[in-house]
């Protein structure tokens, strides 16, 4: 079992600049690959960003590219997401997720969640 715990969400204005944190614990978590994932009301999850076990690739949804930073830290066992240029568009909950495999831009093949946090962007 792997758990995961998001933090760093809150309120910016658009323009402004977030870091989520995802912090894991359980089993190894540098065997995980981890994907952030984002769900605005009334929306499908939507993939975001994905982070190979390594850090060695990294897969970006169009939407957020060139705005967005993901990266991990394996001895702190911890994903970030580094936001940038944020925009209304941008606010939802956003969760982390994770796989013994490659990321996938699919929110089915990951088997580790957690609870999300939120990040509102006003105009």
């Amino acid at each position: 079992q792997v758990q995961l715990v998001e933090s760093g969400g809150g309120l910016v204005q658009a323009g402004g600049s977030l870091r989520l944190s995802c912090a894991a614990s359980g089993r190894t978590f540098s065997n995980y690959a981890v994907g952030w994932f984002r769900q605005a009301p009334g929306k499908e999850r939507e993939f975001v960003t994905g982070i190979s076990w390594s850090g060695g690739n990294t897969y970006y949804a169009d939407s957020v590219k060139g705005r967005f930073t993901i990266s991990r830290d394996n001895t702190k066992n911890t994903v970030y997401l580094q936001m940038n240029s944020l925009k209304p568009e941008d606010t939802a909950v956003y969760y982390c997720a994770a796989r013994t495999t490659e990321p996938s831009s699919s929110h089915y093949d990951y088997n580790y969640w957690g609870q999300g946090t939120q990040v509102t962007v006003s105009s």
